[in-house]
């Protein structure tokens, strides 16, 4: 079996791989004052709970944005795993020619998301990821990673709308039936959820124009990734999980290196 570990700003998300299928899966808050020895607690727990066995873990493979939850999970992973983790990053096999200056500068979430979009569902692509910030990731149909963009998140632009007016409040991240908002609530709902989907609808197409205007895929990914399943016109393919499919894939790359 094979611990996948992808650490974002806000959540980090755990699965594990049987094989080539991912078995289980949960998610956890990017709690920076954790230590390994209780990240290591909740992991084992969370296994009994699932009737998996810890002790049966062959390796983990470890994306982060938050170098010092990196660190955390890399002391687990080397004391009570007794396996050194594989840390994403551009200098491993991507399988993809990293075209962004400098390449150490991609997200390793990213990395992941590049290699998975093009291992599963091919290339010319577009990765967008709903996470603390809204990535848009191109790879073109030979296997370039050819940079993307970094946009406001969906829950950062609620709670800066909250921040920046007393009067406006927070709200959930609920798609309103019109467009029109006949409320503040609504109002904030569709700004917020209806201008996301302006702006992927819109980059979208700006990016196919700009790789030469042929068919592009477009791929979403990320926990609230299924909430705007059927509201684009350019997103194709809903796969909430392809961040973890992207570890996988760089394990089976990069063990033997």
């Amino acid at each position: 079996m094979l611990l996948v570990i992808d650490i974002g700003n806000t959540q980090t998300v755990i699965g594990v791989y049987r094989g080539d299928e991912l078995i289980s899966h949960w998610r956890l808050s990017s709690d920076m004052q954790r230590t390994a020895d209780e990240t290591w607690i909740i992991l084992k727990m969370w296994c009994q709970d699932r009737g998996i066995d810890a002790a049966r873990f062959e390796g983990a493979v470890i994306s982060s944005v938050v170098p010092s939850l990196k660190k955390v999970f890399t002391d687990m992973s080397t004391v009570y795993l007794q396996c050194e983790p594989l840390l994403i990053g551009p200098e491993l096999d991507t399988g993809l020619t990293i075209r962004y200056e400098p390449a150490r500068a991609v997200g390793a979430d990213r990395i992941c998301n590049a290699v998975a979009g093009y291992q599963h569902y091919g290339g010319p692509a577009i990765i967008v990821d709903f996470g603390t910030a809204t990535t848009f990731d191109v790879i073109s149909a030979a296997g370039e990673y050819r940079g993307g963009i970094i946009a406001l998140g969906l829950m950062g632009a609620s709670a800066d709308l909250h921040r920046v007016s007393a009067v406006l409040p927070r709200v959930a991240l609920e798609f309103p039936e019109s467009v029109i908002g006949t409320s503040t609530e609504l109002s904030l709902q569709s700004g917020i959820l209806w201008g996301t989907v302006a702006m992927i609808d819109g980059l979208a197409a700006m990016i196919r124009n700009e790789l030469g205007g042929g068919p592009v895929r477009v791929i979403a990914t990320g926990g609230i990734a299924p909430l705007f399943e059927g509201r684009s016109r350019e997103i194709e393919v809903i796969d909430p999980f392809l961040t973890l499919k992207g570890m996988y894939y760089m394990w089976q790359r990069n063990r033997t290196r």
